[in-house]
């Protein structure tokens, strides 16, 4: 492919993808600043906040699903065309939140209604993110993988700062017309950023890799019965790969949002802000650990991530209740870059290499999905029910940190190394 068309390939799956992250990160945000107030007010407080994380974790259940569906016809049909309905299915869930109408005015429709669009959304991501990476993974040289790969992950600090940033302008709203009608702002504003990434998606061509397979009439029949029958030592190590990463950043950019504002009594620009500066000092770490994983390995990489991890995991919430704001917002950053950008910026080309073109977009987008479901989904509400089961400490919370990357550390380990492995 020659170098212009893949910097288009590069740069339209970034705009893609920015577009989707944004569109299911609004609604974490959301979930620990206004659902449990709009959508579940009959609850304890504490309760409403564990119930709003907990239609949180719907969307990353679904994802999976997302993963399967649209991996399947992804591997059959192309990765083009299911980029295309992914971003469409994540807009208009995204778009339809924002119009709901909430439980002071139907009663317990609202959150039945909500969870039902969540659920949408997160069928939407599961689909998404395996087609844009493998759009740019198949598409560059074999030594520059790792590194255009993570330039795809930027879609996702992107969407942070997008998402993030659209509620805290919000944020300066009276609490009444927040609460009212400005939460939805950042919902509605989703059609418009729809529109621009499904113009560039649908202008992309399909990969070298997929027109080969169609080529050579090597598509396969049912790629995921395939993975889980003649592949299952890789799917595993694929999920594992995804559970630490995943959890780290929630706690540090969801939960962390109730329990800054909530148990520290702290105004939420406090948090809001930490989190926005982790999301931009990513924007140039995720490249930085993507090059250097074409050069040291994958391996090395999750490695030392895992590491910090399990270091980092008790000084994190020592560090948020110090209720300083500058330590706050460097304590995000550290966590975010650290726990998640190494992996994160590794994954994607680590977790495609692992699986055969024609069973590619099935594998990397299952594994990544079961495992941000199983992890990514449950640590907001694991994290809210183990702070109220201890009384408010959070050496609990540290510990399931730990344990998560003890697992991804055993998946780095049986993992083949594959940045310097050529890939059909």
């Amino acid at each position: 492919m020659p170098p212009a068309e893949q910097r288009q390939v590069v740069w339209s799956s970034v705009i893609g993808t920015t577009v989707e992250w944004y569109d299911f990160l609004i609604y974490g945000t959301a979930s620990a600043l206004v659902f449990n107030k709009l959508f579940f007010p009959s609850f304890d407080p504490v309760v409403g906040t564990i119930a709003a994380f907990g239609s949180y974790a719907v969307g990353f259940l679904a994802r999976p699903l997302g993963g399967a569906i649209f991996g399947h016809f992804g591997d059959k049909i192309g990765r083009k065309a299911m980029l295309s309905l992914t971003i469409i299915i994540m807009g208009l869930g995204t778009f339809l939140i924002g119009c709901l109408p909430t439980y002071g005015q139907i009663g317990v429709w609202a959150p039945i209604l909500l969870v039902a669009l969540r659920l949408v959304q997160g069928i939407g991501i599961g689909g998404e993110w395996g087609g844009a990476v493998l759009m740019v993974v198949e598409s560059v040289p074999a030594g520059r993988r790792g590194f255009f790969g993570s330039i795809v992950q930027l879609g996702y600090p992107l969407g942070v700062i997008l998402s993030v940033g659209a509620f805290a302008l919000a944020g300066f709203m009276p609490e009444a017309a927040f609460l009212e009608w400005g939460w939805r702002i950042p919902f509605l504003a989703s059609a418009l950023l729809v529109g621009i990434g499904l113009f560039i998606r649908l202008r992309l061509h399909e990969t070298p890799s997929f027109q080969r397979i169609k080529r050579q009439d090597a598509v396969a029949k049912l790629p995921i019965m395939e993975i889980l029958k003649e592949h299952p030592g890789t799917f595993l190590k694929a999920v594992g790969l995804k559970v630490s990463e995943i959890a780290y950043v929630s706690i540090v950019t969801v939960f962390s949002i109730s329990y800054v504002t909530g148990k520290l009594g702290l105004p939420r620009s406090v948090i809001l802000n930490g989190i926005l500066v982790a999301a931009f000092i990513e924007l140039f770490t995720l490249p930085i650990f993507g090059w250097l994983s074409d050069r040291l390995g994958r391996k090395p990489l999750f490695i030392g991530a895992c590491a910090f991890s399990i270091l980092f995991a008790f000084p994190l919430f020592q560090l948020l209740d110090t209720r300083d704001p500058l330590i706050i917002t460097l304590t995000v950053a550290i966590a975010v870059s650290f726990g998640q950008g190494i992996m994160f910026g590794t994954g994607a080309a680590w977790m495609t290499e692992l699986f055969d073109a024609r069973l590619r977009y099935s594998g990397a987008s299952l594994g990544f999905q079961v495992g941000a479901a199983l992890s990514g989904g449950f640590t907001p509400i694991i994290a809210a029910a183990l702070l109220t089961w201890n009384g408010g400490e959070t050496w609990a919370i540290s510990v399931y940190l730990i344990a998560l990357a003890c697992v991804t550390l055993a998946a780095t380990v049986a993992a083949p190394e594959t940045a310097r492995k050529a890939i059909d």
